[in-house]
């Protein structure tokens, strides 16, 4: 459940990002991604090194702005998980991984939270 969460939080970051260049180019790159790359919009998350190997394809030099674009919407869906620098050297398919890491890490430990809060009230009320 916690990685779907984080893939369609990618997603959704993925999307913002495209559609800042109009919606029919998102809808052209996203059947160009499936056509030439074998890569489905939902298959993204997945498929995180293809998919940012197609924007650079497509880009060239403007792919930055847009991996750039794409982290940042990723970065406030998720709540700032983990401290990111602008000036860091990750590329955009480590950042992904970087940051499914972080939101996995804080959603279970917050999982285990409740759960030992829950468990305490329980052990109250015997």
């Amino acid at each position: 459940m916690l990685k779907h969460d984080f893939e369609k939080l990618l997603l959704e970051a993925v999307d913002e990002g495209l559609s800042s260049l109009g919606q029919s180019s998102m809808q052209a790159i996203y059947f160009h991604l499936e056509k030439n790359f074998n890569v489905k919009k939902q298959e993204i998350p997945c498929k995180i090194e293809v998919f940012e190997d197609a924007i650079e394809k497509f880009f060239g030099l403007g792919a930055n702005f847009l991996e750039i674009l794409f982290m940042k919407r990723l970065h406030e869906k998720i709540e700032g998980v983990f401290v990111w620098r602008e000036s860091s050297d990750l590329t955009f398919a480590e950042y992904v991984k970087a940051a499914k890491r972080g939101f996995l890490e804080k959603k279970r430990a917050s999982k285990t939270a409740r759960e030992i809060v829950q468990c305490d009230q329980m052990m109250t009320k015997c």
